[in-house]
């Protein structure tokens, strides 16, 4: 077995969402997800078929954008001139075009159907923990892989004031299809700064969703510069980018 660490999305060197990728492991699901468990940590199995499956230490997920970065510097670190790599997701066959511009990773990816669930502003100021929360938008659901609900708040006061009730967010996205909310404002014309909530432990909130990242370029419909991670001590960057009918998603990866 063959196991790397990388830090993802990084702003800074030292700073991103840290995944392990693994190779040759000849494990079963049970096994995968008891391993990820012990490491506490993201982990995407990469198989000779260039086939990945992403195990969070609580969960398998369809898909996981910053350790889609991790294994294209793992494959282009074998084959710097290549110019496209294609990978599949195990859980629903997604294909995913890997390239790399410099010292940045994409990851290309198209919109997927996503699940429009009937939620009140005032609900999602519950489920916020912001009472008498004002939203800067309308809220919607957008996919990339894995549907997020999209809420802009009006600032950075707001969105790091919030105090999500993490155990119903998860409790309506089960019912509804939607993996977590993504909370976010406008820092300028070109960036956004942003955070996730869809895990029940608030010490695991992500430095780092790309695939929320992704979701956010389909619903506005174009690119941007999103920031996360200020919440977690892990500043990060994520660069999306509009080409036609697909989403690029990318952003620095470092060995950890």
């Amino acid at each position: 077995m063959h196991v790397q660490t990388l830090n993802c999305f990084g702003a800074r060197p030292g700073d991103g969402n840290p995944a392990l990728v693994i190779e040759d492991d000849g494990m079963d699901q049970t096994a995968r997800q008891a391993f990820a468990a012990a490491r506490n940590t993201t982990c995407v199995f990469l198989s000779a078929d260039r086939e990945v499956d992403y195990v969070y230490p609580h969960m398998r997920s369809p898909l996981c954008l910053h350790a889609t970065l991790a294994v294209a510097a793992v494959l282009f670190g074998r084959d710097a001139h290549a110019g496209v790599i294609d990978v599949h997701t195990a859980m629903k066959g997604q294909v995913l075009g890997l390239s790399h511009e410099g010292a940045d990773y994409f990851v290309r990816l198209t919109p997927q159907p996503a699940p429009q669930p009937a939620i009140t502003t005032d609900e999602i100021a519950v489920l916020l923990g912001a009472p008498g929360l004002r939203l800067a938008s309308t809220p919607q659901v957008a996919s990339v892989g894995s549907p997020k609900l999209l809420v802009e708040v009006a600032d950075l006061e707001t969105l790091y004031g919030l105090r999500p009730d993490l155990a119903g967010i998860a409790a309506w996205g089960r019912q509804d299809g939607v993996n977590g909310i993504y909370a976010w404002c406008r820092i300028d014309a070109d960036t956004v700064e942003g955070r996730n909530f869809n895990h029940l432990d608030p010490a695991l909130e992500d430095s780092a969703t790309g695939v929320a990242a992704g979701a956010l370029a389909v619903a506005l419909r174009r690119g941007m510069t999103v920031r996360q991670g200020r919440a977690t001590g892990r500043d990060c960057l994520i660069r999306v980018r509009v080409d036609g009918d697909a989403i690029l998603v990318g952003g620095a990866v470092e060995p950890a």
